[in-house]
This record gives C-alpha cells, structure tokens and sequence, in this order.
C-alpha cells in the first residue's frame, strides 16, 4: 500500500507543479501589469517594484493554490483511469476509499497552508504594502521645480528660486492668505525633509512678514520648520488577531474572512467530487472531466462569492454542508455503486 500511494502522490505531485507553475506566472504577470500603472502616480525603483511584489505572493498562492491542487488531483486519477490502472487496482480489491485517504493528506497540508497565508500572512502583507504606497504617494504630492509659479506647500503659495546640487533651494518665499491677515516669508535657503511620510520645510536665514488691519509685524529667524497637511495614512499593526478585530475596514475584512475560509477548505471539500468526474472507464464513457472541472470551480466560487454577501458568516456552515452532501451523493452514486 506504501508504494502504491507513493505512485499515487509522485504522480499528482509533477502534474500539480507543471499547473502550479503556469497559473502563478499567468498571475504574476497580471500583478505587474497592476504595478506598473502604479508608476503613473509615484516613482518606483526596480527594488521597490520587488518589495511591493514580495509583499503580493502570499495572495497569489491564495488563489493559485486551491485551482491548481483541484486540477491536478482530478487529472492524476483520470490518467490513471484512463491507463486503465484505477481498474485494475479496483479488480484486485483496492477501495475507492483508499485513493480519498491518499489525496486527503496532501490536501489537508495545502488548507492548513492556505489557512495560515489568509489568517497570518494577509494581514502583515497587505498593511505593509498600503503603508508603503501611502507613503510613497505622500512623496509624489510635492514634486517641486524651481522657477516655477503655481506650488503649494499645504495652505502655503509657494515659490523657489533655484535647486542647488545637494538637493537643497534657495530663495524661497512663501505666502498665506486668510480673512483676517497676510503672512509672506522669505528664506535664503530651505530643504524638504520626510519624516515616516509627515514632509517638513525646513527654512534657514530669513524673515516673515504679517499684515492686517490692526497691525503689521516683521520676525527674523535663523531657521523655521513648516509642516504640510498633506500626510500619508499610515495603518497600525500589531497582531493578527488585532487586525481581524479591529473595527477599521470592518465591511471589507467580514467578506474576506468568509471567502477566505471557504477557499482555503476548498481541497478537502472537494475530494469526493475529485473522484466523481475523474474515475472512467475508457472504452465505455466518454469523459468531460475537462467540463466537469470549470463547472465546479464555477459553482463553488460562484457562490462563495455571493452568498457571504445575505449569509454573512452563516455562508461558511452552510456551503461546507451542502457542498460536502452534494458531492458525496454524486460520488455514492457514481463511484461506490460501480466499485
């Protein structure tokens, strides 16, 4: 029995591979496509790029994963069902049960797999990467250029002179308006400091001047800091459980709490169905396993999808039971009545 399981597991192992590998680049490259219009709003560097496709891997075996552990376990037994091996091991006394044990194993790995990618890893990689953008687009909001009209630095007009080669400006004015007064400001020198996505000007040897209908003053400084109000979000986290309990988010984090969970269950849910489509025999059935393969992704998807939307939590009961009932049935009926 070791070896035939061995056989069984080698197998669906190499198929599960060549379909593991194709469907991850398919959705690699999809990913890349997303990223790049990224560019059209912040600057990335080729290793920023990586990072923020680092920080995506997790979802894209969260939704490779399952699909390609289906396939390939419904291919592996209709190859050897159609080689006629299934037959011969059922004629020699081999229980259909004996191929669900073989292929529970490895999808009970892959959903406990999926449990802790969605449960564990979601969470840390998805605030990782909106902190990282939000950090980046609080950069690509004050983009200066020198001898230009037209910038703002919060509720500051702003204008700059010259660039200086270490990346520094000189002859800065700055103007604000308000109902009650003016204020104008001129420095000799100033230079954009990025503190965690919280930009600063930092002005050195100048002057301000304050006008309004009662009074009008003059300061001279030797250097002033003026914030911008235009701040990245930058999302806390501390554990996973905290952020599966936090408030914030709440009405995107329950749909994909139970969509989730009904995925990562997917490989074991789907072993009778497995057995169902994929148990032929060749010279007297045609098969449709291809079919019967997109029907089922379909549907369990499909309403995975949907329901979460009435059922809220109710969805993850109530799709595991009728799912596992129906599958059962179809499988009692075309496969324990057979063999």
């Amino acid at each position: 029995m070791n070896r035939l399981e061995k056989y069984i597991i080698n197998n669906l192992s190499m198929l599960f591979l060549s379909i593991f590998s194709a469907l991850f680049t398919i959705a690699s490259v999809i990913f890349l496509i997303k990223l790049a219009t990224y560019t059209a709003i912040i600057q990335l560097t080729v290793w920023e790029m990586a990072k923020l496709y680092i920080f995506v891997v997790p979802e894209l075996l969260f939704y490779t994963l399952p699909i390609t552990f289906f396939v390939s376990a419904a291919l592996t037994i209709f190859r050897l069902s159609h080689d006629n091996e299934l037959i011969v091991l059922f004629a020699l006394g081999i229980h259909p049960k004996f191929i669900l044990k073989t292929l529970f194993k490895p999808a009970l790995l892959l959903t406990l797999l999926l449990v802790f990618t969605f449960f564990v890893l979601f969470p840390h990689t998805k605030t990782l990467s909106k902190n990282f953008i939000s950090y980046k687009k609080s950069e690509a909001k004050f983009n200066l250029a020198a001898s230009e009209f037209g910038h703002k630095f919060g509720n500051w007009l702003l204008y700059l002179g010259s660039k200086n080669d270490d990346e520094t400006y000189s002859d800065i004015f700055l103007f604000n308006k308000n109902a009650e007064e003016e204020v104008l400001i001129g420095a000799k020198k100033a230079n954009i400091i990025n503190d965690s996505g919280i930009l600063r000007l930092k002005l050195t040897d100048g002057e301000g001047y304050s006008y309004s209908k009662e009074k009008f003053s003059q300061i001279d400084f030797n250097t002033m800091y003026i914030n911008d109000t235009f701040t990245s979000e930058i999302i806390p986290y501390n554990t996973t459980i905290d952020y599966w309990k936090e408030y914030r988010g709440r009405d995107k984090k329950i749909p994909m709490f139970i969509t989730n969970a009904l995925l990562s269950l997917f490989p074991i849910f789907s072993l009778f169905f497995v057995l169902s489509i994929s148990v032929v025999h060749a010279r007297h059935q045609k098969s449709k396993i291809y079919l019967y393969l997109f029907l089922g992704i379909l549907v369990y998807y499909g309403l995975t999808l949907s329901l979460h939307k009435t059922l809220l939590f109710y969805t993850i009961p109530i799709l595991s039971f009728a799912w596992l009932f129906s599958t059962y049935l179809i499988y009692k009926k075309t496969i324990l009545r057979r063999f």
